[in-house]
């Protein structure tokens, strides 16, 4: 049966902990002669309907160094851009490709994508999952901890969006403890909070940040006005006010916290320059995992 990676939740706890592990094998593999190329021969589809700099580098980079050909597509470019149906896509791709990422606005896009599709559909972004991020973020979190994530404690800071809802899904199933510090309005969706504890994840919500970062080891935010959401930026900005993580922030982590950022990062906005360019921020370590965790990914669903 033909697998999927739409939300972090398409893995088990053991598939979760070997992925990173070969992430982690393919990282220390890059650039020797003994670096595998195992989708040599085959080639994969990254469609884009969203602007993107990390996942398309990433992804273009990580395919062709497994040894596959990627074909870059932007949606205006495409008939898919032109109004042909979801369904006509995906039984078209999987005649020519042999995976398929997929960034685009409306979860139910990539639901759809796969539904249709013969190859593994891998989901490069929707406005409510952001998994491939979660998962480069989980080995940052291993690389400066150690290879369990059990109990670690989690804060994130900001908007309840793709992010946040992609922290509470990785709660489930890596086994952190994760409080999220949201104003009243951008909470994340209850039904992805629900679905969580059902799995045995231990999540709060609060509403101030102050009530999230005592004692954690990582602190995660995201910008206030995601893409599409431009127009309310300014109300936005109102509601955020309190919410920016500083150096008063990470004072009320512990001594050794980390601090995560999913970039595009506003400085001056949702983290102090002094937190994303100071000792504690992993943010570039975050941003070049993206890279080994795709391809461990790629490799397990494709090869």
């Amino acid at each position: 049966m033909t697998r999927h990676f739409l939300t972090i939740s398409d893995l088990d706890r053991d598939e979760l902990l070997r992925l990173l592990d070969r992430a982690a094998e393919l990282k220390a593999l890059r650039g020797t002669a003994d670096a595998p190329q195992p989708l040599r021969g085959k080639s994969v589809a990254v469609v884009f309907e969203k602007a993107s700099t990390r996942t398309r580098l990433s992804f273009e980079v990580g395919i062709h160094e497994l040894g596959a050909q990627p074909v870059t597509l932007n949606s205006q470019d495409t008939q898919l851009g032109r109004g042909e149906p979801i369904e006509d896509t995906a039984r078209m791709l999987s005649r020519y490709v042999h995976g398929v990422v997929y960034r685009t606005f409306g979860h139910e896009r990539l639901q759809a994508l796969a539904r249709y599709a013969t190859i593994p559909v891998i989901n490069g972004l929707s406005d409510e999952f952001h998994p491939i991020q979660l998962l480069a973020d989980l080995m940052t979190i291993r690389q400066n901890f150690g290879p369990s994530l059990d109990d670690v404690r989690v804060a994130w800071v900001g908007d309840g969006n793709n992010m946040a809802h992609s922290w509470i899904a990785s709660a489930a199933i890596a086994g952190i403890d994760l409080v999220l510090a949201c104003p009243p309005g951008y909470q994340p969706n209850d039904q992805v909070l629900a679905d969580a504890r059902a799995r045995g994840a231990r999540v709060r919500v609060v509403d101030r940040p102050e009530e999230a970062l005592d004692g954690v080891r990582v602190v995660a935010t995201d910008v206030w006005a995601s893409m599409g959401q431009e127009a309310e930026a300014d109300d936005r900005q109102r509601a955020f006010s309190g919410f920016m993580v500083d150096d008063t922030s990470m004072k009320r982590a512990e001594a050794d916290a980390i601090f995560l950022h999913c970039l595009p990062a506003h400085r001056g906005e949702e983290v102090s320059a002094s937190v994303i360019d100071g000792p504690q921020s992993r943010v570039w370590d975050e941003a070049e995992n993206r890279l080994h965790t795709q391809k461990a990914l790629l490799e397990w669903l494709i090869a």
